[in-house]
C-alpha cells in the first residue's frame, strides 16, 4: 500500500509544479512605462506614466506602487512609495498620483533631476538590476 502512494506522488509531482507555476504566472503583474525617454527644459513639468496589467490595490486597502530614481553611476533609490508618499529627503517638486492600474510621476524639473525613473509594484528589495 505504501509503495502505491509513493508511486502516485512521484507521478503527480510534475503536475503540482506546473499548477504552481501557472498560479505564479497568472499573478504576475506587468508594468509598462511611457514615454521611454523625454527631453525637457529646466523648469518644465515632466510626466511619466506607469500602467499595470492588473489592479495594484491590495486586500489591506493599500496600493503598493513605488517610484525609483537612478542617477548615472549612483545606486537606485526610492523616491515615492504607495503611489504618492515622498520618501525622506525627496523635494516636493516630485509628486505621484493614480489608482488601480494607472499611475503618474510628475517632476518640476531641475538639473539635478536628470536620471532614469522606474515604477515598481511592491516593497521588495533588492530590485532586479
Amino acid at each position: 500500500m505504501n509503495e502505491h502512494w509513493r508511486e502516485l506522488r512521484v507521478k503527480m509531482a510534475p503536475l503540482t509544479q506546473v499548477f504552481c507555476l501557472l498560479l505564479f504566472w497568472l499573478a504576475e503583474v506587468v508594468l509598462t512605462q511611457s514615454p521611454a525617454s523625454v527631453s525637457v527644459s529646466l523648469g518644465d513639468r515632466v510626466t511619466i506614466k506607469c500602467k499595470a496589467s492588473q489592479s495594484l490595490l491590495y486586500s489591506d486597502g493599500k496600493t503598493y506602487l513605488n517610484w525609483f530614481q537612478q542617477k548615472l553611476g549612483k545606486s537606485i533609490k526610492r523616491t515615492i512609495y504607495q503611489v504618492s508618499n515622498l520618501d525622506s529627503g525627496v523635494p516636493p517638486r516630485f509628486s505621484g498620483s493614480g489608482s488601480g492600474t494607472d499611475f503618474t510621476l510628475t517632476i518640476s524639473s531641475r538639473a539635478e533631476d536628470v536620471a532614469s525613473y522606474y515604477c515598481h509594484q511592491y516593497d521588495v528589495y533588492p530590485l532586479p538590476q
